[in-house]
């Protein structure tokens, strides 16, 4: 099941995408993450009270571990992800975003001494060079610093991420999940938020929020990629081998373009076929993996 809740991930996640790029023409990059944190953070609130789930007594150092998750992974790692995206561009950034699963290898090795099959890493190279072929496009006229920082900060982005959710896979072995996605979330949301009220003042904040909830595009994708996606997401890297989730979660890129094509009237390319035709195999050669 753990390969199933990955997979749900990359495709709940690559649909949120679609609806937040309908969004980004109202908000900016900063408003939309106020506003997908704070209906994940509804939803994990409304799950945990509708299903009766006690909240569980963790110790001050697994407390401490929550909150360093959920800054590093909820508030930094999404700071750095929009700078990147500012100064490299989506289909730049999706190719340097290829660094998330050998950085779950390497934490994950690190961490938990913990190795996959060769026919993984095969399909994990299959999976990587289908969304290189898929995304890449050479850059314009692009300044040297700015590719260079734009790089940087993707890298640091992943590394982050997949740093901040192998931290807490211990914890999520004896706690349920909507707890510690509700734990990191809640301390990510009040980060974003006092950014946003520092740049825009408490009146600006204000306005977000009522301007957010009232736009479908991005309730609808806060819930597909806030909520469902982290659910599957933790559950993902909790009931399999951190690596084969994180190739899994590769797969939102591919199914991004997919549905761009679908419901943006975006052209599908030989190219796209190509790339897409290279990750699809990386992953059932993963799936069929022991």
């Amino acid at each position: 099941m753990g390969d199933i809740y990955a997979i749900m991930t990359a495709f709940c996640w690559s649909s949120a995408v679609i609806l937040f790029d309908i969004s980004s023409k109202k908000l900016d990059s900063y408003q939309m993450n106020v506003i997908k944190n704070l209906i994940g953070v509804c939803g994990f609130i409304i799950s945990i009270i509708f299903l009766g789930i006690p909240f569980p007594n963790f110790t001050s150092s697994e407390i401490w571990i929550l909150m360093i998750s959920g800054v590093i992974g909820v508030a930094i790692a999404d700071i750095f992800f929009l700078t990147a995206l500012k100064k490299l561009g989506s289909s730049l950034l999706a190719v340097v975003s290829t660094i998330y699963s050998p950085s779950i290898f390497v934490i994950a090795y690190i961490m938990f001494r913990e190795t996959i099959t060769l026919q993984s890493y095969l399909g994990a190279i299959l999976v990587i060079a289908g969304i290189v072929v898929t995304t890449y496009k050479a850059p314009k006229v692009l300044d040297r610093k700015k590719l260079y920082l734009g790089i940087f900060f993707g890298i640091i982005a992943q590394f982050l991420t997949a740093y901040s959710v192998l931290l807490v896979r211990p914890i999520m072995e004896n706690n349920p999940i909507l707890i510690i996605a509700l734990c990191r979330f809640s301390i990510g949301l009040c980060v974003t938020m006092g950014i946003l009220a520092l740049r825009d003042g408490p009146s600006g904040l204000i306005s977000t929020v009522k301007t957010g909830l009232r736009m479908k595009s991005i309730v609808f994708g806060a819930f597909l990629g806030t909520y469902l996606s982290v659910i599957f997401w933790l559950a993902g890297f909790k009931y399999t081998l951190a690596g084969r989730a994180a190739i899994y979660n590769q797969l939102s890129t591919v199914f991004i373009v997919v549905m761009a094509v679908l419901f943006l009237k975006e052209t599908m390319s030989m190219k796209k076929w190509i790339g897409v035709f290279l990750s699809v195999s990386g992953a059932i050669l993963v799936f069929i993996s022991n």
